[in-house]
């Protein structure tokens, strides 16, 4: 009985370490502008920043939106509304900080000596 445990252990043991191995050759380290799906360059942080602003700038309109509605006496989803400003608004207040740090990290190298 032992021997066929330790048989098993075993085979559970080898599985799992070609497994390990196949995850480790998937997640080999790829230069920052190729994707590891394709071999397009990715989007740089402008496009990135764009679509980010974008999205903050949809879930501000959808809240407006929401908002409106209550007022109105259109919806009576006030606790939804709420959510969605807040949601907004954390949203945009996360966007502010980032704008803050890279601003920050400008201002830094330009202040680098050469």
């Amino acid at each position: 009985m032992s021997i066929q445990l330790a048989a098993l252990i075993h085979t559970d043991l080898g599985r799992i370490s070609g497994e390990m191995t196949g995850m480790a050759q998937e997640a080999a380290i790829l230069p920052a502008s190729v994707s590891p799906d394709s071999a397009e360059p990715e989007a740089g942080f402008a496009e990135t920043f764009k679509a980010a602003l974008h999205g903050v700038d949809d879930q501000q309109r959808q809240a407006a939106d929401k908002m409106a509605a209550v007022d109105s006496g259109q919806s009576d989803d006030l606790v939804g509304a709420m959510l969605a400003s807040q949601d907004a608004n954390l949203s945009f207040t996360m966007l502010t900080q980032v704008r803050n740090k890279v601003m920050g990290a400008v201002d830094d190298l330009i202040k680098m000596p050469l």
